[in-house]
């Protein structure tokens, strides 16, 4: 297999992106004086939707509470959060080598304006032919539907594709829209849930994705 189109993770992938998520989740519970679990709990989340995020965290049946922490998530997140973030190191350099093999897209969880701003704000855009995510009103709320919407807008054959990613719901998401992946073991999950959840490879590091891939083919 010779991939023509990676997909790649953001959040835990390309980015340790854990203090802003983190200090965002936080934010949103302490301002809606609900109990919040230790920073290591919330990180367990990271990557998910954040709409079932809350729905756990609050551990209540009410979508208006859900919405209302998911409103001040944002408030933080849109102009502070976001930014506390940074690429882990030899991201830059295997993105360049990888570029020139095939089309790079990021596919997110992340909304797509975040998303975009982030990729752009670390000097990653030069290397990426798109960036696909969720959006702000939950039509588009969860990683397979984001898959699903990338492949059919780059019209791009599921085995054409190969999902890049460090948390079981990549793999998942991927497997649904018939995409081979690769789990990354630098990001948020573990080997054992990348390899519970079927991940064809997996990568000890950035540096060594060109020849993770190579393995693949």
């Amino acid at each position: 297999m010779s991939p023509r189109v990676l997909l790649l993770d953001l959040d835990g992938t390309l980015t340790d992106s854990r203090p802003g998520i983190v200090r965002c989740m936080r934010y949103a519970l302490e301002r809606l004086a609900a109990p919040c679990p230790s920073d290591d709990a919330l990180a367990v989340h990271i990557g998910g939707p954040l709409r079932t995020t809350f729905a756990t965290l609050l551990a209540v049946p009410d979508p208006p509470l859900v919405e209302r922490a998911l409103s001040l998530y944002r408030e933080r997140y849109a102009g502070i959060g976001l930014y506390e973030n940074a690429v882990y190191p030899g991201i830059p350099e295997a993105l360049e080598r990888l570029a020139g093999q095939a089309r790079l897209m990021v596919a997110t969880q992340k909304d797509t304006r975040y998303a975009e701003t982030i990729v752009e704000h670390f000097g990653l855009t030069r290397y990426l032919a798109g960036v696909y995510g969720t959006d702000l009103d939950g039509r588009r709320d969860d990683k397979r539907a984001v898959i699903a919407h990338l492949l059919a807008a780059e019209r791009a054959a599921p085995a054409d594709a190969l999902m890049i990613g460090d948390r079981a719901h990549d793999v998942l998401a991927a497997r649904v829209n018939g995409v081979r992946t690769l789990g990354v073991l630098w990001g948020y999950g573990s080997r054992e849930e990348l390899v519970d959840a079927g991940a064809d490879g997996l990568c000890e590091s950035p540096a060594g994705l060109a020849a993770c891939l190579a393995r693949l083919r």
